[in-house]
């Protein structure tokens, strides 16, 4: 065996071993492609949750903002009928 024989089933090693760690960083780089897509997904759930949860709760304060204005007037109305009969 000569030093290019020699020379060449090193790089060829070399090469080998490269595109082995290639081929696991694409491998790598898919799985995080996939990952990234399902937290997008859900992401844009729990976004979509959040948005309806708080709709429902401003659709609720805005219930109770009005039944407090009605309460409030029933009573200052009570109140004025009291004051007119004292």
């Amino acid at each position: 065996m000569n030093e290019f024989q020699l020379f060449g089933i090193i790089i060829s090693l070399l090469l080998s071993v490269v595109a082995f760690f290639v081929k696991q960083l694409h491998r790598d780089f898919k799985r995080v492609e996939k990952d990234l897509g399902e937290v997008k997904v859900t992401t844009s759930l729990i976004k979509t949750e959040f948005k309806g949860i708080n709709d429902l709760m401003n659709q609720k304060i805005e219930f109770l903002e009005k039944r407090l204005t009605h309460i409030e007037t029933f009573i200052f109305k009570t109140i004025k009928k009291w004051q007119r009969l004292i």
